[in-house]
């Protein structure tokens, strides 16, 4: 088997044991498949997504981080990366980490999903949701983070009717479905 195929079955089967609940097992294929590509972001990106999932922020921002230092374009970490630290308390750290995204290209839903939160941190809810809505619009999005706008769109609305968020409404970073839902967009 070559290096590639190799890398690609321990991420497979990091993704299954993520999925099957097994999030040791996962984070130690992940990790197998770091040493083995150590300048890829996909292992790191992936340890992020199961300890973010795990409620690990402070290992998830680490592995996000690296991710993103080890491959810059990757935009989905870097979305990541700024949405916990925007989701943590910390929205200038996480518009410091968006700033690629804050000038990408209309055709990239991550772009308008930034500048939506860049709105929203200058509660600007009107503008928030109109970058939301056309990230959402665009072809192509991930599904996973697509569901996590809708329902921030939801809340942002219930905000801007009656003035409060949705008592069921849960932070952005608690709705991680990182594992499943965007192992197709690894690469």
């Amino acid at each position: 088997m070559d290096q590639q195929s190799a890398f690609d079955k321990l991420v497979a089967e990091g993704l299954a044991a993520g999925q099957a609940g097994r999030p040791e097992e996962a984070l130690a294929l992940f990790a197998r498949a770091g040493e083995m590509a150590p300048a890829s972001g996909v292992p790191p990106f992936l340890i992020a997504s199961e300890q973010a999932a795990a409620g690990n922020v402070e290992a998830a921002e680490a592995a996000f981080a690296s991710a993103v230092l080890l491959a810059p374009e990757f935009v989905l970490a870097r979305y990541q990366l700024g949405l916990l630290q925007f989701s943590s308390g910390r929205p200038a750290v996480g518009l410091l980490t968006w700033e690629p995204l804050l000038t990408a290209p209309a055709s990239e839903p991550l772009g308008h999903y930034a500048r939506g939160f860049a709105s929203l941190a200058q509660e600007d809810l009107s503008t928030a949701l109109l970058h939301l809505r056309e990230g959402l619009a665009l072809p192509g999005g991930n599904p996973a983070v697509s569901a996590d706008i809708r329902r921030v769109i939801a809340s942002v609305e219930a905000l801007s009717t009656t003035g409060e968020a949705p008592k069921d409404a849960a932070p952005a970073q608690a709705s991680h479905v990182l594992l499943g839902a965007y192992s197709g967009a690894l690469h």
